[in-house]
């Protein structure tokens, strides 16, 4: 590494403060008998169940979300043997991804013991401690024995990452690679150099998964592994071929797959015509692999070419699994991770780059989508759907193979579950999702065109949420969705309608459009040109129309003007005084939602009483229990400011209204969310627990709040929720994603079929 990108990762590992791990509690100290819970009297409860029954430890600790990496520090990434403690950086990383991919705590254990049979004395006592075992960075052979003694003795999954953890993907980019090249794992001869750890790992997978043992050719750092060779080690040994050959040069001819996990530039360009016809080249050396890919594709432009190096195509990095068959394997209460499992996995990886690619990878690839073929074998690793397919599929592996303790009783359930780790709304919106299952609804998207847009039909589709209409060109339309992979029908399933090409449907609308602005200074003529170059308006008035059941539009450009064009169109509820937008924001403790962030500048008392009546109404769509609280500078009556006494006029309407509704105010937002603040103000207050739902005394309040929150506390924006509209119709910001796209479908889709809005 250079200078400069050396110094910037001492940087990033000495500050703010040393190390890329702490621990955080997982329930609340805040007072004297919380203490008397947590420890002494009453941890000798949870300690007396776990005596009389161990598995209860699954109920009452984190054992069971609580994994180990261990490691003696002897191959430490490409440094050698180093020792533990300078491999303790390697280890502290590992245990960040499993939390950032999977949300398993985890622990780095430095083991400064080189001794294999002390080395596995120390890692079996440990068992009451962990859920599961991850080895990492121990020098082979060692590493064999010491993984085979440990699974043995213990109960809980023991995985050697560098083995198990490569064997997984490069299995997962044989089996697309042999798909594209037309090819049988059973029929293919592979060449591997390297003979390690990783090496051994992925050969006994593959010959599980089908490739014949016959069919191997192992070369290490003193050539063939050929039968009878003195001094070769027992795994390289099972893989020992009756053969002249000593070089890797002559073992070549008519190699379909060559698997590199050794050292930099072994395999050479002039070779490479030795190989047969689509060859699979995976080159894994690293930080330099066996070969260039550039010199492969120069040599033998039919071969696929994989790296372990993220600065090209179908890199192979451990990351793609090892958190996810964690995930799957402590959810399933496994007592080890076996064949069954590692197959299972990749199987669910390489289908998933069959897939279209989502939002998320598309970003990973500089915004352009990948699509299954020789560049995309495997997934990137930041693809937020690897643990929505692996963890499903080696907890069902598991429990076929006899090895999982509390089998998963339904994988659906699971699956969606999972959703947490992936999409932060899965749970707020679940209830919302089957609302709009029910009946599928047609829902008009203005801009057809976007790429969020497509992505975000396309998970429409897959979902069974609802019958997407386009608003946009069709060539263009189709031929983006090709280009991003998307598998969308634009002859059954998805309906396209250009409003300057399909005149047939729009000009029967102008009429209809020019009466609902004709009085509003908008003249006949340009009434006309604005149902053909506004898509917001096209969208609207197929709505209004009866042509479909909910729109959206929005998500480029001016928010307000998209929202008045909307509004002129399909105007509000005759049953409310005018139209609010709420917010609803996504956070690691919880859900909040915020009212009015987008319309009402100054609203009145009586306005603030609408508004949280309406929101009121939606959060409970959402299936959870409203809590408001009016905010203001002051709390309970401590100034006389025409904001303050705004709220509490406010407080007065809504008791009258509905004296049933949990709400309280006028009120500082600390007290709001922390009930124990609010206690100390008022200790009578009608709101228990924290509010969710956050009604500001003005807009600038609002808006400014909620992306404050947004922003500093990496939520996640669900809306904004128009409250009040005549039709199921909302308008998109700017910012919103492809995901953010779905989530307001299904509301829509939702409200067209009967969800209160």
């Amino acid at each position: 590494m250079d200078e400069d990108f050396r110094r910037a990762a001492l940087d990033y590992h000495r500050l703010p403060r040393p190390g890329k791990l702490s621990v955080e509690p997982t329930k609340r100290m805040a007072t004297q008998r919380d203490l008397a819970l947590a420890y002494s009297p009453g941890v000798a409860a949870a300690c007396e169940e776990i005596a009389r029954d161990p598995d209860k430890a699954w109920d009452y600790t984190t054992r069971g979300n609580l994994v180990a990496v261990i490691s003696n520090g002897t191959a430490v990434l490409g440094l050698g043997a180093i020792g533990a403690l300078a491999g303790k950086p390697v280890m502290e990383g590992k245990a960040v991804l499993f939390k950032k991919f999977a949300g398993i705590d985890s622990i780095d254990l430095e083991v400064d013991e080189r001794d294999p049979e002390r080395f596995i004395e120390a890692v079996a006592a440990l068992e009451p401690s962990f859920g599961a075992i991850n080895l990492e960075d121990i020098k082979a052979p060692e590493c064999f024995a010491i993984e085979r003694t440990l699974r043995a003795r213990m109960k809980i999954p023991v995985f050697h990452d560098d083995q198990h953890g490569t064997a997984i993907i490069v299995a997962a980019a044989v089996r697309n690679g042999l798909l594209l090249q037309g090819k049988r794992l059973e029929d293919v001869r592979v060449v591997n150099t390297g003979g390690g750890a990783a090496a051994i790992a992925c050969l006994d997978l593959l010959v599980a998964m089908g490739l014949k043992r016959e069919n191997v050719t192992i070369c290490d750092i003193d050539g063939v592994v050929w039968k009878g060779r003195p001094n070769t080690d027992p795994f390289k040994a099972a893989y020992a071929q009756e053969t002249a050959a000593r070089t890797l040069e002559e073992v070549l001819e008519g190699a379909d797959i060559f698997l590199g996990l050794s050292a930099p530039r072994v395999l050479k360009a002039e070779w490479l015509h030795k190989l047969a016809r689509k060859p699979l080249v995976l080159a894994l050396a690293n930080p330099e692999p066996e070969i260039l890919p550039e010199a492969v594709r120069a040599a033998r432009p039919d071969a696929i070419v994989a790296t372990g190096r993220s600065d090209y195509p179908n890199q192979v990095n451990n990351v793609l699994c090892f958190p996810f068959i964690f995930r799957g394997a402590l959810d399933a209460g496994a007592t080890e991770i076996n064949e069954a499992m590692k197959v299972a996995a990749a199987d669910a990886i390489a289908a998933l780059a069959r897939m279209e690619a989502s939002e998320v990878v598309a970003a990973a690839y500089g915004g352009e989508a990948p699509v299954f073929g020789a560049d995309y074998i495997i997934p990137k690793p930041f693809d937020p759907r690897l643990i929505l397919e692996i963890a499903p599929a080696v907890a069902k592996a598991a429990a076929e193979s006899g090895v999982a303790r509390r089998p998963v009783p339904d994988l659906a359930a699971y699956r969606r579950d999972l959703e947490k780790f992936v999409f932060r709304s899965g749970n707020l919106m679940r209830p919302v999702f089957e609302v709009a299952r029910r009946q599928l609804a047609r829902v008009v998207f203005a801009e057809g065109e976007d790429e969020r847009t497509l992505r975000a039909v396309q998970t429409v589709l897959d979902e069974g949420l609802a019958e997407p209409i386009l608003i946009g060109r069709r060539a263009e339309i189709e031929a983006r969705a090709a280009a991003m992979g998307l598998r969308m029908d634009f002859r059954e399933s998805v309906r396209v309608l250009d409003p300057v090409a399909d005149r047939d449907v729009f000009e029967r609308l102008v009429p209809l459009y020019q009466g609902k602005v004709g009085r509003r200074g908008v003249p006949p003529d340009a009434a006309a040109r604005r149902v053909g170059n506004r898509p917001t308006v096209a969208a609207a008035l197929l709505l209004e129309a009866g042509m479909a059941d909910a729109c959206l539009c929005g998500g480029t450009g001016d928010w307000l003007s998209h929202w008045h064009h909307a509004y002129d169109v399909i105007g509000k509820n005759p049953d409310v005084t005018r139209v609010y937008a709420l917010s609803a924001l996504i956070l690691q403790t919880g859900h909040l939602f915020f009212v009015d962030t987008h319309l009402t500048v100054d609203p009145t008392p009586e306005q603030l009483c609408d508004m949280t009546l309406l929101a009121a109404e939606q959060i409970r769509a959402f299936g959870i229990a409203p809590k408001a609280a009016l905010l203001s500078h002051s709390s309970f009556g401590a100034s006389g400011a025409p904001g303050a006494a705004k709220m509490r006029a406010a407080l007065k309407l809504l008791r009258a209204k509905r004296p049933d509704f949990e709400v309280d105010g006028e009120m500082h937002a600390d007290a709001a969310l922390v009930p124990a603040i609010r206690d100390r103000a008022v200790p009578d207050s009608t709101l228990t627990d924290a509010a969710n739902l956050l009604v500001m005394p003005g807009l600038d309040a609002a808006n400014i709040a909620f992306n404050l929150l947004k922003a500093a506390a990496e939520g996640l924006q669900v809306g904004p929720i128009l409250l009040g509209m005549a039709k199921p119709i909302h308008v998109l910001v700017p910012s919103v994603t492809a995901r953010g796209i779905v989530n307001m479908t299904a509301l829509a889709a939702a409200q067209a079929n009967g969800l209160k809005a």
